[in-house]
């Protein structure tokens, strides 16, 4: 690369850089957001809420980077516009296609690190991710006991300690189930959360189990050690699966056909797999209509506000295009074609606007008109 190649790319690069970044945070706040319930109801998550967040970024750069490649190219090149920095160029005989190739250089490297988090970082990370939302939720001693306080799982269920000891052990604990015909009320001395093949279970000790009778008595139970299922006494949690944004991209192509779940979403699979190949050309389409909104066309010292708000409704119907297909293959496996095909359609006719006829007559007239015009 050049040195006016290298300028140009370091004019791209910047803005590029500062608008992801911009992006991200709003849309890491956005995401925290949506995930305060971890630390309402988990006093002690505060590392794991700002893992989860950290997770959650692969899959947001992924769908905010063609969009910040369009407004970098769009910033930079418009500020070069307006500083008769194009001019001077054209002036010198440097083609439009020559200004153009760092930027769609810039574009294919984006398009690259795009494609690499949708295939190796976002799987990874997004299972990860639900791993650790489902073993925070699942964590009962942690999410629904608290010390000293009357917990309410659900409507009918009450769960109680007075203090919790070390090592994760409850004192003073007493259960009410009322979801049954004739509720049923377990205290005990201590209590631990423990894990018995694979499921949540309490063991008490030292306690009493009391259950009232059609006749309306009640029976007690002393107990010196009582294993209690969580799963008699609150509802169980849902069942653990990968989602298609968190599987790889040979589990997308090659699910379990064993799986009920697999078996019933194998067209939402495709139709992510798809899209997490054909969405990097995004960002090399996406820089071509803001090339071709900037550069295309008479120079124009009032600025090119109407240019490049043309070029935006242009890159935002592309880009809820793209989610649109995604969303239409799913249904219909056969069109996911059409995420491939939308984009080099986009880059096929921006670039044939790039380099149109009139583009080397443009070249040579515009330069000295527009360098006489502002030396005037």
């Amino acid at each position: 690369m050049n040195t006016f190649s290298a300028y140009v790319f370091r004019q791209a690069l910047g803005p590029l850089l500062a608008i992801l970044g911009a992006l991200a945070a709003i849309a890491i706040l956005t995401q925290g957001l949506n995930q305060l319930d971890i630390i309402v109801t988990n006093r002690r998550a505060g590392l794991a809420f700002a893992w989860v967040v950290v997770l959650a970024l692969p899959q947001l750069i992924s769908l905010i980077l063609p969009i910040a490649v369009f407004i970098a190219v769009i910033y930079s090149v418009n500020r070069m516009q307006t500083d008769s920095e194009i001019a001077v160029m054209y002036g010198a005989g440097v083609s439009r296609q020559r200004i153009a190739r760092p930027i769609i250089q810039l574009a294919v490297l984006a398009a690259l690190v795009h494609l690499a988090i949708n295939v190796i970082i976002q799987p990874l990370a997004f299972a990860e991710r639900r791993e650790v939302l489902y073993d925070l939720r699942t964590d009962i001693a942690s999410s629904l006991i608290e010390e000293g306080a009357f917990t309410y799982p659900s409507e009918d269920l009450t769960l109680y300690a007075r203090e919790r000891g070390g090592s994760g052990e409850l004192r003073d604990v007493l259960i009410n189930d009322a979801r049954q015909e004739f509720p049923i009320t377990y205290t005990a001395r201590a209590g631990a959360i423990v894990t018995l093949e694979g499921r949540p279970a309490m063991v008490l000790r030292d306690g009493q189990v009391q259950r009232q009778s059609e006749d309306g008595t009640v029976d007690v139970l002393d107990f010196d050690r009582y294993v209690l299922q969580m799963g008699e006494v609150m509802d169980e949690p849902d069942l653990f699966y990968l989602k298609p944004s968190d599987r790889t991209l040979y589990e997308l192509f090659f699910p379990d056909r064993t799986a009920h779940y697999d078996q019933n979403n194998t067209d939402s699979f495709a139709a992510e797999a798809h899209a997490r190949l054909s969405s990097p050309l995004l960002n090399i389409a996406l820089a071509f209509v803001a090339l071709a909104g900037v550069l295309v066309g008479d120079f124009r010292r009032g600025g090119y506000g109407r240019r490049i708000a043309i070029a935006s409704g242009i890159a935002l119907f592309i880009r809820l295009l793209s989610l649109g297909l995604q969303s239409a293959g799913a249904d219909d496996p056969e069109l996911n074609v059409l995420q491939y095909a939308m984009p080099l359609l986009v880059i096929l006719i921006a670039s044939g606007m790039l380099n149109g006829k009139g583009s080397r007559k443009k070249r040579h007239s515009i330069g000295p008109s527009v360098l006489s015009e502002n030396a005037a």
